[in-house]
């Protein structure tokens, strides 16, 4: 507790004074991250304490204001900050936002450039702004989820959850795939086991609708096949391959997988149910008060 107040106090000193507030209800403006002016869309929900970061990825429609209100009801039930940056097509595309920027054409890219670096950004600048060392979650569906896939692999963060939903591709945990479809091909060797060992300690919920079988806007490239035929079949085989790699070398696992019946590839449904609340926080319902857990 006393770290917490002393790291609040040093965040507050080096605010900078033109910092806006992220203000109560739907909110839009720009921010400055690694010298890239992004727009971001966001909510703060009724005055509740100590409010934590949602971090809310959007799908291949780039409507990340339509995600901030997705994720409203996980806000207001939770005591969250929702924010939701747009990765424009223009300078964003599937390369760089679904697939994180790590290679390109056959080509692995500089780890420095890879597109998760705005997202730790993006967090020290909420930090920042608010002057707290809020606790970080995040969502993302479908495109979004994609991204978020290759973030967890390949960029340690300090989020307490990273909730993967639906996405076409996941990054598989394995060295003899290559990357962003695995882990194979990015690491000299000997590093690769203990890059392959914290991602499968990362908190990460794989979060799948049932339903989710159609072939809209899904990426069947060989790549994506190769991990199953649907987006709720590759969702699965990827848990279920994390699960026995981390028993048989007796390695740390701290993935979760939710499964929502009767839905598809709706991040509205996935959103406003239940079962989002369990992908974040686990079947405690921690930082859900037990009222509106049965509202």
């Amino acid at each position: 507790m006393r770290f917490r107040m002393l790291f609040a106090a040093v965040l507050l000193i080096a605010s900078p004074a033109w910092a806006d507030p992220i203000g109560r209800g739907p909110g839009e403006q720009d921010v400055d991250l690694r010298g890239t002016r992004f727009t971001i869309f966001t909510y703060r929900p009724k005055p509740c304490p100590d409010p934590a970061l949602l971090l809310v990825f959007h799908g291949v429609s780039r409507n990340a204001d339509g995600y901030r209100d997705h994720a409203r009801p996980i806000a207001d039930r939770a005591c969250m900050i929702v924010v939701a940056p747009l990765f424009d097509e223009k300078r964003f595309p599937g390369w760089r936002y679904q697939r994180g920027g790590v290679e390109r054409k056959g080509v692995l890219q500089n780890p420095r450039n890879w597109t998760g670096h705005y997202v730790v950004a993006l967090i020290d600048w909420v930090r920042r702004t608010e002057g707290r060392p809020l606790d970080v979650y995040m969502i993302g569906h479908s495109a979004g989820g994609q991204f978020l896939s290759r973030l967890a692999a390949f960029l340690p963060t300090d989020a307490k959850r990273i909730v993967i939903a639906n996405p076409s591709t996941h990054v598989l945990p394995s060295l003899k795939t290559n990357a962003p479809f695995g882990m194979g091909g990015l690491y000299p060797e000997g590093e690769g086991q203990e890059k392959l060992q914290r991602y499968l300690a990362t908190p990460v919920t794989i979060f799948l609708g049932k339903e989710d079988t159609g072939d809209k806007d899904r990426n069947d490239s060989p790549e994506a096949r190769a991990q199953g035929e649907t987006r709720f079949e590759r969702g699965l085989n990827t848990f279920a391959a994390g699960q026995k790699m981390s028993k048989s070398r007796g390695w740390r696992f701290d993935w979760r997988l939710v499964q929502l019946p009767g839905v598809g590839h709706s991040a509205r449904k996935m959103f406003s149910s239940d079962e989002a609340l369990m992908a974040l926080f686990g079947p405690s319902g921690a930082r859900v008060p037990p009222r509106a857990a049965h509202d």
